[in-house]
C-alpha cells in the first residue's frame, strides 16, 4: 500500500534542507552568456522548459516523485510527523521548481515498487540503480552517485568479512524484488537468501536475530545500523551500485533537458552536498560516460 505525500515545491524549497540546492540551481539557470567558459554549472545547465518538455516530464501537471523510507537516497523520515529528506526527494523537488511544476512525492514500501510503477506510468521519477535489466522498461540519465554493496550484520555476529556470509545455516536478507536479490542470489551456495518486504522490516528481524546479515548498498546499511544498536557494517564490498535519475519510457521529448539537468547536478557539485545534507556514507567513485 503506498502514501501519498502532496506538497508544493514552492513551499518545499523554503526548507533549510533544500535551500542551498535550489539557490544553486537558481544560480546556473540565471547565469548571463558571457558566463566564464570555466563555469562549469553554467555551460551544463539546460535550457528553460518547454511546454513541451513539461508535457513530457510531468504530463498530470505534476511531477510525481516515487520513493521508499529507510533510503537516504530514497526518503527518510525527518524529527517532524510530516518531514521528509533524501536524494531523490532534494533532487525531485528541485526538479520540478525548474520545470514550474508542483511537486508530489509518492511513498512505496521497497525499491521494487517504485521501479513497477514507474515502468506502469503511474509515476515520474525516481533515482535508483542503473542496471541493464531495469533500462529494458525506463530511461536513464548517466549516473550521479555511486555506492559501495555490503553487508549489515546483526548484533554480536562473529561475521568480520563479506566472504564469510556464504555459510551453512546463515539467513541473508536482501530487498524482496531488489538488484541485490537478483545479483547476490546466485552467489551463495551454502546461506539462505531472504528476501524482506521492507526496510523497516529488515532492522526488526537484525534486532530479533532472525536475520544473521542484511545485503545491499552501504547508503542503507549505515542508515540501518544507525537503527539497530550493536549491528555492524562489515569492511570491504560485493559489488557497486551507480544510481541515475530514471522516467518512463516513451518521453523523448524531456530526455535531453533531464540529461542536461542531471548534469548540471553532478558536475556542479550538487549531488555532493545534497548527499551530504542527507548523511549519505558508503559513496563509490561513480562511472563516467
Amino acid at each position: 500500500m503506498q502514501t501519498l505525500h502532496r506538497t508544493r515545491a514552492g513551499v518545499a524549497l523554503a526548507l533549510a534542507a533544500l535551500a542551498g540546492l535550489t539557490a544553486l540551481l537558481a544560480a546556473c539557470a540565471d547565469a548571463p552568456p558571457s558566463a566564464p567558459a570555466n563555469t562549469t554549472s553554467a555551460a551544463a545547465a539546460p535550457s528553460a522548459a518547454t511546454p513541451e518538455v513539461r508535457r513530457a516530464l510531468a504530463p498530470t501537471g505534476t511531477l510525481r516523485v516515487a520513493v521508499y523510507p529507510g533510503s537516504p537516497t530514497s526518503m527518510v523520515r525527518g524529527p517532524g510527523p510530516d518531514e521528509m529528506r533524501g536524494l531523490t526527494v532534494e533532487v525531485g523537488r528541485a526538479l520540478a521548481e525548474r520545470l514550474g511544476v508542483p511537486a508530489e512525492i509518492v511513498v512505496f514500501d521497497r525499491v521494487a515498487e517504485v521501479v513497477a510503477a514507474l515502468k506502469a506510468g503511474h509515476v515520474d521519477l525516481t533515482i535508483t540503480n542503473a542496471t541493464p535489466e531495469r533500462a529494458a522498461d525506463l530511461d536513464f540519465t548517466e549516473a550521479l552517485v555511486a555506492l559501495e554493496l555490503g553487508v549489515l550484520v546483526r548484533p554480536g555476529s562473529p561475521l568480520r568479512a563479506v566472504d564469510a556470509i556464504d555459510g551453512a545455516g546463515l539467513r541473508i536478507g536482501v530487498s524482496q524484488g531488489s538488484s541485490s536479490q537478483r545479483v547476490l542470489g546466485p552467489r551463495l551456495q551454502r546461506a539462505t537468501l531472504v528476501a524482506v518486504a521492507s526496510l523497516p522490516a529488515a532492522a526488526t528481524l537484525l534486532k530479533a536475530g532472525e536475520l544473521d546479515a542484511f545485503a545491499t548498498n552501504k547508503g542503507i546499511l549505515h542508515e540501518l545500523a544507525d537503527r539497530v544498536p550493536g549491528a555492524q557494517v562489515l569492511p570491504g564490498a560485493w559489488g557497486q551500485e551507480n544510481l541515475a535519475l530514471a522516467v518512463p519510457q516513451g518521453r523523448a521529448a524531456g530526455r535531453g533537458f533531464l540529461r542536461a539537468f542531471a548534469t548540471e547536478l553532478r558536475r556542479s557539485g550538487l549531488v555532493q552536498r545534497a548527499a551530504d545534507r542527507v548523511g549519505l556514507r558508503g559513496l563509490a567513485a561513480p562511472k563516467t560516460e
